[in-house]
């Protein structure tokens, strides 16, 4: 299928060929009939992606700021490579269309397909023949609204969630700041709630077409005629309110809706403009600064956005979808007119164009749609994964490798995101005797951007495809944690060899029906994504250590820091607790240096914060500690360890610096000018890759991963307990 596409680091805009978008459960697959662009926020953007690396970093500054942060966590270099990979990556456009039902996912019970829809999120109403799109971010479009109207969807609830942030009253006055799609839009339902409206812009035909759908009275915004209507409209007291749908870098919207508006008026921000609020004008009259958030209530909550749960109505009477019901049906009964804003049709396949003369101000428009073909051939989406529970079963010993052909060891690549993206594929581009042969991702875009940087064979939506692909030796599992031990047990199912980023399991049960497929095929070929033992700085110093005669104690502090608001990490009920997520990655580190399995587990919490005391037995009486604090600095390193045994210390600074102590001895590890952090990615792909090339033993144990899993799922129960855990089948 086609999808409109930006990159981001170049400005590129392309008409890009990427997979058809699997049904997932909880949401519907949309043929597109009608897209919208929005003229304002989509062409900024668009412009943005235009500008020298310089003015982008300008014009984003809190994304500068995430970058410093990224340096000081994890080094130059992968910062490096994933900034440059987000930005070396088509982006989507688009976030307002309608469409028509072509499949129905699980769970899915209020339209069917053939049914008409209109669809809202820039991540789920793109400019795309098809899209997958969640229950929450849909409504059907009611009887008598044209699709090309009910395309306006999304930019209508934006322009309704402002006028309610407003708490316009019959018979109020307020100014309306801009009048492009959003203004023009507020304007209309402003005026079908009884306010009498004055519309700013310096665009004479945007204050004409104002004026022709409601608008009292319109002008531009340094001339004496707005003044006047609202001394006029007001009695000289001022509107009630003013709304700013305007962007650029001016500070005259704020300016100007300080001197027009009454004594504790409102002004609410609805579009991306200056906000430099002058102190006296609004400290004197008290104004009341409101912001309007897209959509309205549920905007950027993924439980609501992605897991379809509803706000009760007695508590949120306007979310999001109720918004987009409530406008399509302003629409449909004729109280808002959409028709004179649609300033340009373009067909899709035009879509490049259109860009482009909107871009260099050929064409002048407030609205511009896409329309798009019909076509015959329906869509499949990928089939729902279900998890079973699985009863333990014994961990089985090592087995055979299956036979694989001759030729380049073919790996397929299950999720493609930044992980995956930046720090496990630039390691295998290119790497002699490797091919990368498929990529699955559950949106279109991410697969087709791998296939483009990474050279993939194939991009593709299906993981069935991929599992039943006989050329396929090892898939990679790179996606959110709780599908890792679906997907890793069906890969095993398939015969394929396993490559799973960690988390392994999020649950015993998880782990049980991993172990269940191992014990049901004799394919025990995984490798979980603990690469900090094959950092070959700390290898060397482990070498450099040597044998241990008595028990040791090693100290290892986790400086996690704390993770950004909206962060998948923080969904505990689905993707299981940070520390579930990537406490395997410091259990096995201690347990590969301590060259045992921990036989118990003990953790506390101190009072009001997240950091964890986690300590570690292990059967010769050795001791590992885990300090793992998100409450620490970010200029702190992340990752600090010493071993201690035998009279000897081995400390190890961050990946950066290691030595180890004997006696009055200090030798240094590794050059005496720190390289890069290298905690271990590329030496544990290499390892994984000529296992599967040469049928040899897998890197780890399966024995010590499912023992690392087992401690790291054993660390709430110990924290709730107060007492030791001992490890069931420990050795």
């Amino acid at each position: 299928m086609k999808q409109v596409v930006q990159n981001y680091r170049s400005g590129e805009l392309a008409l890009l060929d990427v997979p058809v978008p699997g049904c997932k459960p909880g949401g519907v697959l949309v043929r597109s009939s009608f897209s919208l662009i929005s003229t304002g926020t989509e062409m900024m953007k668009v412009s943005e992606a235009g500008m020298s690396m310089l003015g982008k970093a300008r014009s984003r500054p809190d994304q500068v700021a995430k970058v410093v942060q990224s340096v000081a966590a994890n080094g130059v270099p992968a910062t490096y490579r994933k900034v440059m990979g987000k930005l070396d990556s088509y982006t989507p456009l688009g976030y307002s269309l309608c469409g028509v039902v072509e499949q129905v996912g699980d769970g899915i019970d209020d339209v069917k397909a053939g049914d008409v829809v209109a669809c809202a999120g820039n991540e789920h109403a793109l400019h795309a023949e098809l899209n997958w799109v969640p229950k929450n971010l849909y409504v059907p479009v009611p009887d008598g609204v044209a699709p090309r109207h009910a395309a306006f969807g999304t930019v209508g609830s934006i322009a309704l969630q402002g006028v309610r942030q407003g708490e316009s009253r019959l018979g109020e006055v307020a100014l309306v700041i801009g009048l492009g799609l959003i203004g023009q839009l507020v304007t209309q339902l402003l005026n079908a709630s009884g306010v009498r409206v004055v519309g700013v812009d310096p665009d004479p035909a945007r204050c004409e077409l104002a004026e022709r759908l409601g608008a009292a009275a319109c002008g531009d915004p340094g001339s004496a005629s707005v003044e006047s209507a609202v001394a006029e409209l007001t009695g000289g007291m001022g509107v009630d309110q003013v709304y700013l749908a305007a962007g650029g870098s001016s500070n005259q919207p704020v300016e100007l809706a300080a001197r027009l508006c009454r004594d504790r008026g409102r002004v609410i921000d609805i579009g991306k403009c200056r906000l430099d609020l002058p102190w006296n004008a609004y400290y004197e009259k008290e104004l009341d600064v409101r912001f309007s958030r897209s959509y309205g209530p549920g905007r950027y909550d993924p439980e609501y956005e992605l897991q379809g749960r509803d706000y009760p109505i007695g508590y949120v009477r306007w979310t999001e979808r109720r918004n987009l019901g409530c406008f399509l049906d302003l629409i449909a009964r004729g109280r808002v007119d959409v028709e004179p804003l649609v300033s340009h049709v373009a067909d899709f396949g035009d879509a490049v164009e259109t860009y482009r003369r909107l871009e260099e101000g050929e064409l002048k428009a407030v609205a511009v749609l896409f329309r798009y073909a019909a076509e015959d051939a329906p869509a499949v989406g990928a089939p729902e994964v279900t998890v079973p529970r699985v009863p333990e079963v014994p961990r089985p010993s090592g087995r055979t490798a299956p036979a694989r052909r001759p030729g380049p060891v073919r790996l397929a690549f299950v999720g493609a995101g930044n992980y995956a993206s930046s720090m496990l594929l630039p390691h295998l581009t290119g790497r002699d005797g490797v091919e990368l042969s498929t990529v699955v991702t559950t949106t279109a875009l991410s697969a087709a951007n791998a296939r483009r940087k990474f050279g993939f064979g194939k991009a593709t939506t299906d993981l069935d495809a991929v599992l039943g692909d006989p050329a396929v030796d090892a898939v990679f599992v790179v996606t959110r944690h709780s599908s890792h031990a679906e997907l890793t047990r069906r890969a095993l199912l398939a015969g394929k060899a396993v490559f799973v980023e960690k988390p392994l399991a999020l649950t015993e049960e998880e782990l049980a029906s991993v172990l269940a497929a191992v014990e049901e095929t004799g394919n025990d070929r995984i490798q979980v994504g603990f690469n900090r033992r094959f950092a070959p700085l700390l290898r060397e110093a482990r070498e450099l250590f040597g044998d241990r005669t008595g028990p040791a104690s090693l100290r290892y502090l986790v400086n996690a820091g704390r993770l950004d608001h909206g962060s998948w990490y923080l969904r505990q009920d689905t993707e299981g607790s940070r520390f579930a997520g990537e406490g395997g990655h410091f259990v096995d580190t201690a347990s590969w240096l301590l060259d045992a399995d921990p036989v118990s587990v003990y953790a506390a919490a101190p009072a009001g914060n997240e950091d964890l005391q986690i300590v570690l037995g292990y059967p010769d009486g050795s001791t590992a500690t885990i300090s793992y604090v998100t409450s620490g600095p970010s200029s702190f390193p992340k990752e600090t360890l010493d071993l201690v045994a035998d009279g000897k210390v081995l400390r190890l600074d961050d990946f950066t610096r290691a030595a180890v102590y004997d006696g009055r001895r200090r030798q240094r590890v590794g050059p005496r000018l720190p390289k890069a952090r290298d905690k271990g990615q590329n030496a544990e792909l290499a390892a994984f890759v000529k296992a599967v090339r040469t049928g040899g033993p897998m890197p780890v144990p399966l024995e010590s991963l499912a023992a690392t899993t087992t401690a790291t799922l054993a660390v709430p129960t110990a924290l709730t307990s107060g007492v030791p855990v001992t490890l069931a089948g420990a050795r």
